[in-house]
């Protein structure tokens, strides 16, 4: 189901905007803050969601998910305008952030103690799906025809479809009774935020890979043009290697804090690199680029482990929903905003601006394992210890 909806994901991703832009024919100015727009949608409603998922049980919401993904990706056939288009966009990406939602405690209930070895196995098929997605997405983009991308925004939809029929086989954990008191426990619980906000500027990494990279090599480094494909390449194949290996000791919250912190080292030294690509001919540049993107690839699988064991965790089991859309608040701030900071820094101060988002990432990733001591003191709780060991009902 992972590897259906990541190729659909991977689609979108790459060849989202070239689609609006090049063949329905927006500005790209309304395309962006369209795409911010949902964006911030998404985040509120994933913690809408997440206690939806509490009160009625994950796999409901996550089938709806699935297939209003795929009927809201279907919709981009029809978007004539910005107000067609800002109203498709909103409702694909909340979709897909409310699948994120949901899929958690279904990963808890199949994984129960080994759930964050799951999670790993997961993210490592994400992984492959969205690469997948993307070399289709690349097929369309070297037809450059229209009816090359509107054939892939119908592949698209067709691949939510598969992964709604999948999930027909996945366990359905039963809804958890709510407990007397506020309803917004995750929104009062401060320490959790706190924990949510540090996960959340280490996340400002997934868009170094993205935006920040590939614009800093075409336009201030002498690396070959080849590079930014081959960056991400390697990102891929490192993850899919070592994220279920590296992820192992990740399963309680101090180590976690720990490996918070091995991230932020680790991806503070990436960027140091990474800036020093410029400072080199092109035949050094290339060898210190894949040195600078093999550390951030490992940062990366330190923060994603730590981030999951931590939203997990720290949360009480009657609210896991809602507290697991609470900490995707972080990400998603992240996701809207990472863009124009990285650009900001890293290519309007170049070396400078690099060492800066470098630190950024060392000083949080330092905070992490007090702040997680902090929120693991005011638990009295283990989601792990309660995680639903099988399916509700057969299959």
């Amino acid at each position: 189901m992972t590897l259906a909806s990541a190729t659909a994901k991977g689609i979108f991703l790459t060849s989202g905007v070239l689609y609006f832009t090049e063949v329905v024919h927006l500005d790209p100015l309304d395309v962006g803050l369209g795409l911010s727009a949902a964006g911030i949608v998404s985040m509120g409603l994933g913690v809408l969601a997440g206690r939806l998922a509490d009160r009625i049980g994950p796999w409901p919401v996550l089938m709806a998910s699935l297939l209003v993904s795929a009927a809201a990706t279907a919709a981009f056939l029809l978007v004539q305008g910005a107000v067609s288009f800002l109203a498709v966009v909103v409702v694909a990406m909340a979709a897909q952030g409310v699948l994120l939602v949901a899929r958690g405690p279904i990963i808890n209930a199949i994984g129960g103690t080994s759930a964050q070895e799951l999670r790993a196995y997961v993210r490592a098929v994400t992984n492959v799906g969205i690469t997948a997605g993307a070399a289709l997405a690349g097929w369309a983009v070297h037809q450059d025809t229209v009816e090359a991308y509107r054939l892939l925004v119908a592949a698209d939809s067709v691949f939510f479809l598969v992964a709604a029929g999948l999930a027909l086989r996945l366990p359905r954990p039963k809804p958890v009774p709510a407990l007397p008191g506020p309803r917004w426990t995750a929104l009062r619980d401060r320490p959790y935020l706190a924990v949510a906000a540090l996960d959340g500027v280490l996340s400002i990494q997934y868009r170094v890979l993205t935006v920040a990279v590939p614009l800093w090599i075409i336009g201030h480094t002498d690396a070959p043009r080849w590079t930014v494909s081959g960056a991400v390449v390697l990102n891929t194949v490192i993850i899919v290697a070592l994220q279920v290996r590296l992820s192992r000791g990740v399963d309680a919250p101090r180590t976690a804090g720990r490996a918070l912190r091995r991230a932020g080292a680790t991806l503070g030294v990436a960027s140091t690199l990474i800036a020093c690509v410029s400072l080199v001919p092109a035949h050094q540049a290339v060898l210190l680029l894949a040195l600078g993107i093999a550390l951030h690839s490992l940062g990366e699988i330190w923060q994603a482990a730590g981030g999951f064991e931590l939203s997990n965790d720290l949360a009480p089991p009657h609210a896991l929903g809602q507290y697991l859309g609470v900490f995707g608040i972080g990400m998603g701030l992240a996701e809207s905003f990472a863009p124009a900071l990285l650009t900001w820094l890293c290519l309007g101060y170049g070396v400078p601006g690099w060492l800066a988002v470098g630190a950024l990432f060392v000083i949080t990733g330092a905070l992490a394992p007090a702040v997680v001591r902090r929120a693991e003191a005011t638990r009295t709780h283990s989601t792990r210890a309660t995680a639903v060991p099988g399916p509700a009902s057969a299959t």
